[in-house]
């Protein structure tokens, strides 16, 4: 969906402003399709991301995570024998009990860190993208080389997943955050709080692995791409 909204998006921009559907986007149209298309992606993955979170954090205690035993300290419960439970029997189950517990806006909680994430995330993915292939390729005139392309890939896709670091931890946060044990009242409220406890470098919590994890993903995704457009534009 991403991809095709995206492309679409330029050609239907280049048509607007050029009169041809095919003339080459500038760095602003390629800005402008970017956000837009993070814009779109937030509608349908926010629900999907939410569930996702909730079920990989699903397994709590049954009274606490930890409790005091006067005079010996803090014991976890798994020591003691207590056994934990699962909210969630499976994604159709987490889906129900949302919609039943906070409603369909409980759905897309997150949503408005998830646009923080994703509106400059995709921009910082796909105009890097094309940047970079324009180097690669600078006279245009034939077709860039596979291994161009993964490269091209890759690094976008690390340069985007780094920069969007910060938001995706309190999108991740406000997602996890269960209505009955609810910490965050909302995006500021949850950064605010982060930050007290936990310091400026929470926001950065997991930025290497996002970068190492980002680059042969995103370099895999982008290859098969433009690998698949190329097939079918050779009938």
């Amino acid at each position: 969906m991403v991809f095709g909204f995206f492309s679409n998006t330029q050609r239907l921009i280049s048509r607007y402003r050029y009169g041809d559907g095919r003339h080459p986007c500038s760095v602003l149209d390629l800005t402008v399709a970017s956000m837009l298309t993070g814009l779109v992606s937030v509608g349908m993955g926010a629900p999907v991301d939410l569930v996702k979170i909730r079920l990989q954090m699903q397994t709590q205690p049954v009274l606490a995570e930890n409790f005091n035993l006067a005079g010996n300290g803090s014991v976890p419960l798994r020591s003691m024998g207590i056994q934990t439970q699962s909210l969630y029997r499976g994604p159709l189950h987490c889906i129900s009990t949302v919609l039943q517990n906070e409603g369909i806006q409980g759905l897309y909680r997150g949503a408005g860190a998830m646009i923080l994430r994703d509106v400059p995330g995709y921009t910082l993915y796909f105009v890097p993208y094309t940047l970079f292939c324009d180097w690669l390729n600078p006279d245009g005139s034939a077709s860039l080389h596979p291994c161009c392309i993964w490269l091209a890939g890759g690094l976008a896709g690390s340069i985007s997943w780094v920069t969007a670091t910060p938001a995706d931890v309190v999108k991740s946060r406000l997602q996890a955050d269960a209505m009955q044990h609810r910490k965050y009242k909302g995006i500021l409220h949850c950064t605010m709080q982060s930050y007290k406890t936990e310091g400026i470098h929470v926001f950065f919590r997991g930025a290497t692995v996002n970068a190492v994890r980002g680059f042969p993903m995103c370099a895999t995704m982008f290859l098969g791409y433009e690998l698949s457009l190329q097939f079918f534009r050779s009938f």
